[in-house]
């Protein structure tokens, strides 16, 4: 009797053939899609069908934690509400090796028992019989774990050959998460940097407009950035009065120019019908103490000019001592000033009247005088003055953007908003 020998049945090929077209297939589509949501549940939906889990989710480590989250699960309930400790079960472990690993059968396998964290299956209301984990590894960082949970067969347990298979699909799924993550990072910073230029666009529309002389103030503002913490604001309050301020908001960032766009706002109200510069600082002060972050504060100084009496009305919260160039060619510094607003409530500023002929007032922030060349020299008030006296001809409307180009030309390098008003007496 003759027998025919059987022919050896290639199934570890085609299973090498098969991953590597899965594979090839999750690279693929991983590379299409950017969003890092779709980017997890694909993953999971390859590997859950390969490997023949009953479950599977994906926790990201959170490094200022220090914990696992999970951010994509499969049939695996109120995973999101939970963080792990990076120490903790199965994950932990391979975190710490940055291996893949199999825990056979959560509840006979001695050796790995200590592993498992069978807490989450009291929370989840989840029984778990064996567990696949396999770190997520790209660029030689670890940045998360793939756990899969109960292979779909009788016995429910994972076999050497699942680990070695999950081992095989995490890397691509660890590289498509990585750069799902920085496009997503990209996308938010580009939006933020969108909102940043229109918060910068809606901020020019709170200074004023200079007018052609012989409107007797002008001003102007040149950010260091997008955004600027500075703010001035100049209007005809009728029968030959003016008022205007000046500010200068602390520190750098969103959050100074919102607190700028506050206190502008705030003054634009409140000096259409609040004559008293004193008052007028007071109630600024109270507003901008009760919202104002700690240690955030603004300085800023507050007038009224009246062209008929010339004579300014003048209050100061804080802010650099104004420069007044008088007909004779002379400087001098109006140097009462009260405390910055938004330090302390309930105090009460003082407003005092100065003669006012044919005179200039400037009024500026620090980012002009401590402008520095590139030596580190500062500007200083004496340099400024200087740029005063060589522009004082020249119509206000005008004058103030040839004295910050002469300036910048000089060869000095901003790093702070630059900020100046003039008002010009009869």
């Amino acid at each position: 009797m003759f027998f025919k020998s059987k022919k050896p049945e290639p199934v570890k090929e085609d299973s090498r053939i098969q991953d590597l077209a899965i594979i090839s297939q999750m690279n693929q589509d991983f590379a299409t899609s950017l969003d890092l949501n779709d980017t997890l549940q694909n993953a999971l939906e390859v590997i859950i069908k390969r490997i023949n889990a009953q479950a599977a989710n994906i926790f990201l480590i959170e490094e200022k934690k220090q914990v696992f989250q999970c951010i994509a699960s499969k049939h695996q309930a109120y995973l999101e509400e939970y963080e792990i400790p990076l120490t903790q079960g199965v994950m932990g472990k391979a975190v710490l090796q940055k291996k893949c690993i199999r825990v056979g059968d959560v509840r006979k396998d001695v050796r790995e028992i200590a592993e498992f964290y069978f807490d989450l299956d009291n929370k989840t209301n989840f029984t778990t019989y064996s567990v696949l984990c396999a770190p997520l590894i790209a660029a030689n960082e670890c940045i998360g774990v793939i756990h899969c949970l109960n292979k779909k067969t009788t016995n429910k347990l994972f076999e050497e050959d699942d680990r070695k298979l999950l081992e095989t699909l995490s890397t691509p799924a660890a590289l498509a998460i990585r750069n799902a993550k920085m496009a997503k990072e990209l996308i938010d910073k580009n939006r933020m940097q969108k909102e940043i230029e229109i918060v910068g666009e809606i901020q020019k529309t709170l200074l004023s407009q200079n007018k052609n002389d012989p409107f007797p103030i002008s001003g102007i503002n040149i950010p260091a950035k997008v955004v600027s913490g500075d703010f001035y604001n100049f209007s005809d309050l009728g029968d030959g009065k003016y008022g205007f301020g000046v500010a200068d908001v602390s520190g750098k960032g969103i959050k100074s120019s919102l607190l700028m766009s506050k206190a502008s706002s705030l003054y634009r109200c409140l000096s259409k019908t609040i004559f008293s510069t004193a008052e007028l600082l007071n109630i600024l002060n109270s507003e901008i103490c009760e919202t104002t972050s700690r240690g955030m504060f603004v300085t800023m100084l507050v007038g009224i000019y009246d062209s008929n009496k010339n004579t300014l009305l003048i209050s100061n919260a804080g802010h650099e001592p104004p420069l007044i160039y008088s007909k004779d060619g002379n400087f001098s510094n109006y140097t009462e000033a009260g405390p910055p607003l938004g330090i302390m409530p309930k105090i009460k500023y003082k407003e005092e009247t100065i003669n006012f002929s044919k005179s200039s007032l400037y009024i500026f922030t620090d980012g002009i005088t401590e402008i520095k060349d590139p030596d580190g020299k500062m500007l200083g008030a004496e340099g400024f003055q200087n740029y005063i006296k060589k522009y004082q001809s020249t119509p206000n409307n005008e004058r103030l953007k040839k004295i910050i180009e002469d300036i910048v030309k000089s060869g000095k390098i901003q790093k702070d908003d630059l900020t100046i008003v003039a008002v010009d007496g009869k």
